[in-house]
């Protein structure tokens, strides 16, 4: 049994800053699906075909060559499946040789947008 002393703050959930915050909203898995983006940069449209690298209900993280901005709308298709869901760039990290890391979220998807069971 543990015994709180007077100095001892009582930790509401105010005090433990982002660690509940972070949370994800879905299991992730390791999994690699192939993938195409399609977005608009300065009027002109353009697509790119990846791979993801972590996948879960809400979003995924994948690797592409071309530069995206945070909050930049996109269309990803998973080509697997042939499903498309609007999706938008949340997380930019770091340069790999094979390009960009983004974090991908899903706007609205399907529970089963992977095809995988999540």
């Amino acid at each position: 049994m543990q015994v709180k002393t007077p100095d001892q703050k009582h930790t509401g959930l105010k005090d433990v800053g982002n660690r509940y915050s972070d949370k994800r909203r879905g299991n992730r898995m390791n999994s690699r699906v192939r993938v195409r983006a399609e977005w608009e940069t300065n009027g002109k449209k353009a697509s790119a075909e990846a791979f993801t690298r972590v996948v879960n209900p809400y979003d995924c993280m994948v690797i592409l060559k071309h530069a995206l901005e945070l909050n930049q709308r996109l269309s990803l298709t998973n080509l697997a499946t042939g499903t498309s869901n609007a999706s938008v760039v949340v997380w930019k990290g770091n340069p790999r040789p094979e390009g960009w890391e983004y974090g991908i979220e899903l706007v609205a998807p399907d529970m089963d947008f992977w095809g995988l069971e999540l």
